[in-house]
């Protein structure tokens, strides 16, 4: 399973952005998928997740009203709308997968399938 992750930049703060991660060589309707971030000098951190059905959504709370997830299994790919950006949303935004028909997890470490990152940078 690949995942190819885009649509970083550099925006004022306020802005909004959307991530897209295209995933292939797999069967991307039964994975559960989630959007991670890693700003300089800190450790990984849970952004949002949703489950392989799309009917499970659990944002972290700094992001909730915010940030949209959603998934388009025609196309392989699943969103990161992200609305009203903050400075501290500054950070390498990672998209992830977890095993096919496993449930959505907060926890990076039960994502086996990482994209490259695309940094996102708001500027205050």
């Amino acid at each position: 399973v690949q995942l190819q992750a885009s649509g970083g930049g550099l925006v004022q703060a306020g802005a909004s952005l959307r991530l897209s991660c295209t995933v292939s060589g797999g069967t991307f309707s039964r994975l559960p998928m989630g959007w991670f971030r890693q700003a300089p000098g800190k450790e990984r951190e849970f952004v949002v997740v949703i489950s392989w059905s799309g009917s499970t959504v659990y944002y972290a709370d700094s992001v909730k009203g915010r940030f949209t997830i959603s998934r388009d299994n025609t196309k392989n790919t699943v969103y990161l709308q992200m609305n009203s950006l903050k400075p501290e949303d500054t950070a390498v935004y990672y998209c992830a997968a977890r095993a096919a028909y496993t449930t959505a997890s907060y926890s990076a470490y039960e994502y086996s399938y990482w994209g490259q990152g695309t940094l996102v940078t708001v500027s205050s």
